[in-house]
């Protein structure tokens, strides 16, 4: 099948902010053409792989499928601007998930402890304070407030800054770069700034939070991080930068488009929330429904290495492939009822982290947060409702809500 509505479709920005149309169009290309030869105009050619089964396929072999040279979708004007900009660099920044092994697993290996189970729950009692905190600004802005931009925006930001050791007085400014850096098309979300600025905004401030604790260091990751070797030499300035801010931007537009999703989904499914309510040990579980019906990351991009033939097509060496997440968790070959959310939907293999070597470093803090936050949540607040209709981030990389208006009523012994 070749049609260039669908290409053009594929790479909009327009089709991410209507949750309608991004279903509709993913739903045809896992029936009719699962792998989709993709030509939009002013951008280079690729794959869309949009089945579950075969995205699990091309993250399983990270030998034949590298990160390298192409991460996500860029037009062919913006990485010209990107190369302009970077000196002959293809990327602008150079991050974990931008490499493949050799250095992908010791650049990983470097912060992999701070990321583990063990290592995690010790922050849990931070974590839950920082929650509490931020159910307590929620409350007292009434009986209503947006969500997103009022409450959920600052809580996995402030997780972040805590365990990086960067002072709260820098708060908004993390904000204001991480909304520009994650806006995409979309006109309200840049601000006047685009990616190029709001990475530069990002790596001037890690420069000097690095060259800090290279000074001065205490216990926390960025230490950790400025203070790292790599093959017996400290880490270079770029990719110390590039560390922080690959932790910095993911760890929390990633979250806070989650948890903002996650309520979504539960006001719209009042069965499903009753469920944590009256079961709250369900909420682990839940969070893992959350991140599928979510899925707040919506490509990775991946090279072949060699001749591969993937649903009778053949990929060529070179062949760029962009792996759909969203679709890959509406798939009914891996899903039953995959437009249902199910709070307690058991199994989940969910692609939402992504999967194998490159599976999101931070996925099980991410996991700590959400469990936390909609604990307290559940806890403090009695009824949540819409006031008005929710709008989404127009982007074709990361997408969440950028507007979630709600009324909601306290409980009584939580209000007082």
């Amino acid at each position: 099948m070749q049609d260039s509505r669908v290409d053009e479709a594929i790479a909009s920005h327009k089709t991410y902010g209507n949750l309608e149309q991004q279903h509709a169009l993913f739903s045809m290309l896992r029936r009719e053409d699962p792998v989709h030869w993709t030509e939009p105009n002013g951008y280079r050619p690729f794959w869309t792989v949009s089945k579950h089964k075969d995205v699990m396929e091309i993250e399983k072999q990270n030998d034949k499928f590298i990160n390298a040279p192409r991460t996500k979708l860029l037009s062919i004007e913006f990485e010209s601007k990107v190369k302009e900009a970077m000196g002959g660099r293809p990327m602008l920044v150079r991050a974990s998930n931008q490499m493949d092994n050799p250095d992908h697993s010791k650049y990983k290996k470097l912060t992999h402890a701070w990321f583990q189970p063990k290592q995690v729950r010790l922050l849990e009692e931070s974590i839950s304070r920082l929650a509490r905190e931020c159910i307590n600004h929620m409350l007292a802005q009434g009986e209503a407030c947006d969500f997103y931009n009022d409450v959920v925006v600052r809580f996995p930001l402030k997780v972040i800054m805590l365990i990086l050791g960067i002072p709260n007085q820098h708060g908004q400014h993390l904000l204001d770069i991480t909304r520009a850096y994650f806006g995409g098309g979309d006109p309200e979300m840049q601000r006047g700034n685009d990616l190029i600025g709001a990475t530069m905004a990002y790596m001037d401030f890690f420069r000097g939070i690095a060259r800090e604790r290279r000074n001065h260091p205490t216990d926390d990751l960025a230490t950790l991080i400025a203070t790292a070797e790599v093959d017996g030499n400290l880490i270079g300035e770029f990719e110390a930068s590039s560390y922080f801010v690959a932790l910095a931007s993911a760890g929390h537009d990633t979250t806070s488009a989650t948890l903002a999703g996650g309520l979504l989904a539960l006001i719209q499914n009042p069965d499903e929330m009753r469920k944590l309510r009256t079961t709250p040990d369900l909420i682990p579980v839940a969070v893992d429904e959350i991140v599928r019906w979510v899925s707040p990351v919506k490509h990775f991009f991946r090279t072949s290495t060699e001749t591969y033939t993937l649903r009778r097509k053949t990929i060529r060496p070179g062949d760029h492939l962009m792996m759909a997440y969203p679709s890959a968790n509406r798939d009914d070959d891996a899903f039953e009822r995959p437009f249902s959310f199910i709070a307690d939907r058991n199994p989940n293999r969910h692609v939402g982290f992504g999967f194998g070597i490159h599976a999101c470093i931070g996925m099980y803090l991410a996991k700590i947060e959400m469990v936390v936050f909609f604990r307290e949540l559940l806890a403090r607040v009695d009824s949540i409702a819409l006031t008005g209709d929710p709008a989404w981030i127009e982007a074709s990389f990361l997408r969440g809500l950028k507007r979630l208006p709600i009324s909601f009523k306290a409980r009584e012994t939580a209000a007082a």
